[in-house]
């Protein structure tokens, strides 16, 4: 597979099978990762790569609190700004409404719609599950390295027949993962990251994925 193959290959993968994956092939992308660019060769990097019991119980934590609701989140910084608006906003609603048709889910089935969303917490279905954390004093040229990291470790994985879906849903119960995984004090938790093999068959891994053109992001200057 090569790099285009991979980018264009890749996407949110939301329906995993049970397939396990084995920690040689997880070493070897997290190997090839390390070569990720970043600012002044800081690799503010972190994961935590979890399955079997450890991960399970964090489901299960997790689950202890899901029907709380919004009173049980605290994530360590905003996952969206407050004021995206716009198309930033309108891409966000798309996506989520695209999903919810490819799913037969409807508006008004809002009960539906938040079983669904639990499944985020149970990493959809994945035997893997990497959370990824940073010191606190690392700031936004940082964060954008380790976007750089996590856009490496997808691709890679493409590479080796295995899909991700980065899940920034898990910031929102950043104490209740700190009651079950070491992450240092004074590191942000980040984002979970699940890891398997796709459902081919499953229609949420099947809807188009919108993308705005290049006119929408890129502006030329200098070329007649």
């Amino acid at each position: 597979m090569n790099v285009t193959e991979a980018v264009q290959t890749r996407r949110s993968v939301r329906a995993f099978t049970d397939q396990p994956v084995d920690r040689e092939t997880l070493t070897r992308i997290l190997e090839k990762a390390q070569r990720s660019p970043s600012g002044g060769n800081t690799q503010p990097w972190h994961g935590i790569i979890l399955t079997g019991e450890p991960m399970q119980a964090l489901f299960n934590r997790v689950a202890q609190d899901l029907p709380k609701g919004r009173a049980a989140f605290a994530p360590e910084y905003n996952v969206y700004p407050p004021e995206l608006d716009g198309a930033y906003e309108q891409r966000r609603r798309g996506v989520g409404e695209d999903m919810y048709g490819a799913l037969a889910i409807s508006r008004e089935e809002k009960g539906k719609r938040l079983m669904w969303f639990a499944n985020n917490f149970r990493a959809f279905g994945a035997p893997v599950l990497m959370l990824v954390h940073t010191p606190k004093y690392m700031g936004p040229p940082q964060w954008s390295d380790i976007g750089m990291w996590l856009q490496t470790v997808g691709l890679l994985a493409r590479e080796e027949g295995l899909d991700t879906c980065f899940q920034e849903a898990w910031a929102v119960y950043a104490p209740q993962i700190r009651e079950m995984v070491d992450i240092p004090e004074d590191h942000t938790f980040f984002c979970g990251v699940a890891i398997g093999y796709r459902d081919e068959e499953a229609a949420v891994n099947n809807f188009a994925v919108k993308r705005a053109g290049i006119e929408e992001s890129v502006r030329w200057e200098g070329w007649g």
